[in-house]
């Protein structure tokens, strides 16, 4: 694998969230291609649908917490029945505005997940940790 990881997806119900990190993403320089998903369901479809295509994977996934429908809690349950081929190449980090102490606490709490991030999202936080795991 090159040093510059060449997917990101950001899973994220909220449009205004989707933008700001993509941008923040696009300028970083870290990333070649970003996957928007809309919700957890159309994140566990996309990897569903390219699990024998693993260029098409992301490398790292940015999950936010609270959405309707799929909370990003419930993705990581889906998340972790997935073919090894799918989860041992994309790390999951949680990237959330949330100030629930339970959500934070479950969040770093759960093996999936590589580090919680606040939004908005830090370049400079997100190299540390591609630097770290990538």
């Amino acid at each position: 694998m090159s040093t510059k990881p060449k997917k990101v997806m950001l899973i994220d119900d909220n449009e205004v969230d989707l933008k700001i990190n993509s941008k923040i993403i696009t300028l970083s320089n870290l990333f070649e291609d970003i996957i928007i998903c809309h919700s957890g369901e159309e994140g566990l479809l996309y990897l569903k649908n390219h699990v024998d295509q693993q260029e098409l994977l992301p490398d790292f996934i940015l999950l936010d917490i609270q959405m309707p429908e799929m909370d990003g809690f419930e993705f990581l349950e889906f998340y972790k029945r997935l073919s090894n081929d799918i989860t041992d190449k994309c790390l999951v980090a949680i990237l959330s505005s949330t100030l629930d102490f339970g959500d934070i606490q479950r969040a770093e709490a759960n093996p999936q997940v590589i580090r919680l991030l606040k939004k908005p999202l830090m370049p400079a936080e997100l190299k540390e940790i591609l630097d770290k795991y990538i």
